[in-house]
């Protein structure tokens, strides 16, 4: 419980900027997205790239202004961030936002561990439930900025989980997510990883 009001006192600080793009605009201005993201943004060039259907606007529009600024670091993210203004990020993020991201069939040697995880967290190792920052669908908190989840390449979910605990990743508000990745094996990371591919 006290896990949770942490949780909920951070939400409340954060900045609550949002990115009031144009859908329109940005579905123009993506054209260069899709040769890694996909058109729709479910096929990913590789599988440990994102996929962008779906997710928040305010989380795509943070993370696309961290890659510009270095704060979050990745070099071929921020060669494409660095020639976009304040309203392309926003349009960009708008556009994505729209479409619908497609989940596939959760393998079943995941789905114990990796649900009692995102549900319950895990007392013993002190490991909040996922669900509390991303919902019970996997959705994410669009008003807190918390990205959706359900659906996600699991090879990306793994890297950025891996990179988060080992601190390489640190673009997360008040360390949440290094917080939490900090006490997760590599069993669990795996298991919540290929456990969200189905979760809506």
């Amino acid at each position: 419980m006290r896990t949770i009001a942490v949780i909920l006192s951070t939400i409340l600080l954060l900045p609550m900027a949002s990115a009031n793009g144009d859908a329109t605009k940005g579905q123009t201005k993506a054209a260069a997205c899709a040769a890694c993201h996909g058109a729709d943004g479910n096929k990913a060039l590789t599988p440990e790239y994102p996929k962008l259907a779906g997710q928040g606007a305010k989380y795509l529009d943070k993370q696309l202004k961290d890659f510009k600024s270095g704060a979050r670091k990745n070099a071929v993210m921020s060669a494409q961030a660095a020639g976009l203004s304040d309203e392309d990020m926003a349009d960009i993020a708008a556009f994505y936002s729209t479409l619908e991201v497609q989940h596939a069939a959760v393998p079943e040697q995941y789905i114990k561990l990796g649900e009692r995880l995102y549900r319950a967290g895990d007392k013993d190792s002190g490991i909040a439930a996922c669900a509390a920052c991303h919902g019970p669908q996997g959705i994410g908190v669009e008003s807190a900025g918390f990205p959706a989840v359900g659906g996600q390449n699991p090879q990306y979910t793994i890297l950025q989980l891996k990179m988060f605990r080992d601190g390489s990743r640190n673009n997360d508000a008040g360390q949440m997510m290094r917080n939490v990745a900090a006490k997760l094996t590599d069993e669990q990371i795996e298991a919540l990883a290929y456990y969200l591919v189905g979760l809506h």
